[in-house]
Parts: structure tokens; sequence; C-alpha cells
């Protein structure tokens, strides 16, 4: 696979602010894979992933250009714990091949560290393969509201299925290296990132210092 790089997976519940610490690594020039991102380029109109989850789910799926319609779908797999099995059994190795894929170019071009953002890193697998495991949690009363002041397109009903669906905090703490309580505000978690750096990347310059040095 090339150089050693270290991966470590960032995860957690809906709501609870890991999207707000990843871009907090971004910002310091972490290298960051969105897997969100991966998960829709894996199932855009044409690609293999899409033909095996309409023969799952069905046509229904498709928006009239075949393309796919995230809320039908959503809306579906979340009312259903056996769909939403079928949902990960069907999407993750094509998700995960990725990845991979994304890593090991990072790491052959001499990458230390790669951050995977990923909201169901560890209900998929993916933590297998990663280094370290970061959690970022918080408490239902707060990530509900967040979501609401966030998620317009979606009624309250749908937001409350969503946060149903989460584990709760001993999932997360019990499979983590680290955990990330959002409880704070924005200084006390900038506190806790810089924390789980010195914890998780204790040897790896932080990127803006490499930088630095080569100025």
């Amino acid at each position: 696979m090339g150089n050693k790089c270290v991966v470590v997976g960032l995860t957690g519940q809906t709501g609870a602010g890991k999207t707000t610490v990843s871009t907090m690594l971004r910002d310091r020039g972490y290298f960051i894979i969105d897997a969100d991102v991966v998960a829709r380029q894996v199932v855009e109109r044409g690609r293999d992933c899409l033909l095996d989850l309409t023969v799952e789910f069905g046509a229904g799926i498709l928006n009239a250009d075949g393309t796919l319609n995230r809320r039908k779908l959503g809306a579906m797999v979340f009312e259903d714990r056996q769909k939403r099995t079928r949902l990960g059994q069907i999407t993750f190795p094509y998700i995960q091949r990725e990845i991979k894929e994304r890593i090991a170019e990072y790491a052959a071009g001499g990458g230390q560290v790669v951050f995977l953002d990923a909201p169901t890193l560890l209900e998929s697998g993916s933590d297998s393969f990663c280094d370290k495991v970061v959690s970022v949690i918080a408490t239902e009363e707060l990530r509900l509201k967040r979501l609401l002041e966030r998620d317009l397109r979606y009624t309250r009903e749908e937001i409350e299925n969503r946060i149903a669906a989460q584990h709760e905090d001993a999932y997360y703490v019990s499979r983590s290296h680290f955990v990330i309580r959002n409880d704070g505000d924005m200084v006390n978690l900038r506190v806790q990132v810089v924390e789980m750096l010195e914890r998780c990347c204790p040897d790896i310059a932080l990127p803006e210092t490499k930088q630095a040095e080569g100025e």
C-alpha cells in the first residue's frame, strides 16, 4: 500500500457535530475523506451500486431521469431495520473499495495521516482498516435542536426517526480510542480536537507546521 499512512476514523451521532470537527481538521491542513461524498458518487446514474439498489428496493427509488431519489430511499429504510441492514450490505462494499483506493493513493504520495469522516464507520466495519477511531457525541436534546435548525427540508418526525435509528453514547464510547463530547461551546470543542490530535497522532507534525518550515 506504499508508505504507511495513519488512518483515523471519525464518526458519531447525527447532529453531534462530526462535520464541524471534520471542518476544523480540514482547516488545519489535514487530508479528509468524506464517506458521504463517496457514498453519493457510487450511486450516481449508471453505476453498478445504483443498479443493485434498484433491483433490491424497486424502481420507485429513482427519479424520472434515472438518478437516485435519496429522500424516498431514506424514508423507506429508516422505518425498517431490515431494509437499513440490506442497504448497508449493498452499498458498503462499493464505498469501502473507493475509500481504500483514495487512502492508497494519498499514502503513495507521502501522506502521513488521513481522517475518514464516516457516519456509519462502525456499522459498516470500516473501522477495521482504521488505526484509530474518534467519535463525536452529544445529548439527544441538543442533537434534535441542531438538526431542526439545520435540516429545514425534513420534518420534525423525519428527524426524530433518524435520531431514533442512531446508537446510544455507550456504543461509540466502547468502540473508540477517543471521544469528543460536543455539548459545550466552540472553544471547548477546539480544545478537545487538539487533545485528540495529541492522543491519536502524537508523532505526526501538524500540516501547517510542515508548511511553515518549508517557507
